[in-house]
């Protein structure tokens, strides 16, 4: 018995990467495409490993290095837009005791 092997082209390795990263998980991806799960396991464990995933909606290629670095700047910025919010939150209510 004889194992067949498939190919795949990059175009649709590229695409089932993508998939797989905005996907809840990358066994359901594989699923969806009717594919080996391990194989793109491997997919995307290159292409992290490469830094660089192409974005489907520009096609271009990005540096993930940098969006995870954008990503924690938002989220400190968030966090720090809580805390002014927390502090006008109890400025206006300590104004709303004195005049009333």
């Amino acid at each position: 018995m004889t194992k067949s092997t498939r190919s795949y082209t990059a175009e649709f390795k590229r695409e089932a990467v993508e998939l797989a990263l905005n996907s809840s998980s990358i066994v359901q991806a594989a699923k969806d495409l009717g594919m080996p799960e391990a194989t793109l396991h491997t997919w995307v464990h290159k292409a992290k490993k490469m830094g660089k995933c192409t974005n489907p909606a520009t096609d271009k290629s990005v540096d993930i290095g940098k969006l995870i670095e954008e990503n924690q700047q938002m989220k400190n910025r968030l966090a720090r837009l809580e805390q002014e919010k927390a502090i006008l939150k109890k400025a206006a209510t300590y104004f709303a005791k004195e005049l009333g």
